[in-house]
């Protein structure tokens, strides 16, 4: 019985995995960039004075992602903010296997053109060991979000991590999985 792979993940088997290998010359397969995880966060700092606040940005992250959302707390305290340590303010999912390909075909795909005025994701945004970060100002760019039962339009952190060295590397990996970089 042959399992079901995710397009993106056989794009990348197929295709990008030896573009990338005859690109930078990599002596073995095991040295070509891969994705190794996707982190979508979201801060909710009203979460503080309103917990529903919280609880629907949980909801609304797991319908996104299609699995379980862990609740972030506050590291320290700022009294500014009126934060204590301990708070919940945040929410996170870590993506991993197939549901990580799944995800990143739909951010690609369905959610990034549906951002307004959207002209392509910065190509700046490395962190130098080629890893991508990418914040998404609304959540009602996914589909799977009902415009009408959401509490409030708050945005994402997408951290998609990388086996690449460098941000040349992780840049290209992107590139060739077809992430819309602007010119």
């Amino acid at each position: 019985m042959e399992t079901f792979v995710p397009n993106l993940k056989r794009q990348y088997q197929e295709n990008v995995s030896a573009k990338l290998l005859k690109e930078f010359g990599y002596t073995s397969k095991m040295q070509v960039p891969a994705l190794e995880k996707i982190v979508v966060s979201v801060g909710v700092g009203e979460a503080i004075v309103n917990k529903k606040l919280l609880d629907s940005a949980v909801k609304e992250l797991e319908q996104i992602t299609g699995q379980h959302v862990v609740k972030t707390k506050a590291r320290k305290s700022i009294a500014n903010f009126k934060v204590r340590e301990g708070m919940e303010i945040g929410a996170m999912v870590t993506l991993r296997g197939d549901n990580m390909w799944y995800f990143l075909e739909r951010l690609i795909g369905i959610a990034l053109p549906r951002v307004k005025d959207f002209r392509g994701v910065k190509p700046n945004a490395f962190d130098g060991r080629g890893n991508y970060s990418l914040g998404i100002t609304e959540q009602i760019v996914f589909p799977e979000i009902d415009f009408d039962k959401i509490e409030r339009v708050s945005g994402l952190n997408i951290a998609i991590v990388t086996t690449a060295k460098t941000d040349e590397e992780g840049y290209a990996l992107l590139k060739h999985l077809g992430m819309p970089f602007a010119k």
